[in-house]
């Protein structure tokens, strides 16, 4: 088996960037990728932390990740399962990424920096939704900020409704509950129950 183990020889690989892979990097939010973030309904947040990495997602209508300033991202932490993974991580080691996606766009943008876990009453309470204010909001200084060309979205066909995958052909969670627990919690009462439940818990 071959090995690289060293960051030369994959350079020597791979050569150098295209200019156009560099130029696009910079520290700070320009109007371009104002756009793209402001049109975003979802994006994956990147941490890590004592157990390792972690990467989990988020999403809400569209621009729900606050532009604060031209270096300061805001992102509420809405319901979910309180697990907390990522704001643990956060807590104790401040790197974090961010990568949006746009449905039917093939560029994505992706963000990196340092951040903190705020619960300011003001600020809280300016991400209500339903007049439910989320526990807290992560507060992202922006390091280094850029788009990722198409191909990666091209290769995948993501969003061509024809290659959509039926639900039914997967295991569902209450499924894959049952099978880890043995049937002590999931199974079908679960997935019935889960879109009532989710629907109530949203916000």
């Amino acid at each position: 088996m071959s090995i690289v183990s060293s960051v030369a020889e994959l350079e020597a690989l791979y050569g150098q960037p295209a200019e156009a892979s560099t130029a696009k990097e910079i520290d700070y939010i320009t109007p371009h990728y104002r756009t793209y973030i402001e049109a975003s309904p979802f994006a994956s947040l990147a941490t890590s932390g004592l157990e390792g990495l972690d990467c989990s997602p988020r999403g809400d209508k569209p621009g729900f990740v606050r532009i604060h300033d031209e270096r300061t991202l805001m992102l509420p932490d809405r319901r979910g399962n309180n697990r907390i993974d990522s704001l643990r991580n956060i807590v104790r080691d401040p790197r974090v990424a961010l990568l949006f996606l746009i449905p039917g766009m093939g560029n994505t943008l992706r963000v990196n920096g340092r951040a903190h876990i705020s619960v300011d009453p003001a600020l809280l309470e300016s991400f209500a939704v339903e007049e439910k204010a989320p526990r807290s909001v992560m507060v992202m200084q922006v390091e280094t900020i850029y788009f990722q060309c198409a191909r990666a979205l091209v290769r995948s066909d993501l969003w061509n409704p024809a290659r959509h995958v039926d639900p039914r052909s997967l295991p569902s969670a209450g499924q894959i509950l049952a099978a880890l627990t043995k049937e002590r919690v999931g199974g079908a009462t679960y997935d019935r129950e889960w879109p009532e439940r989710a629907a109530k818990t949203m916000w």
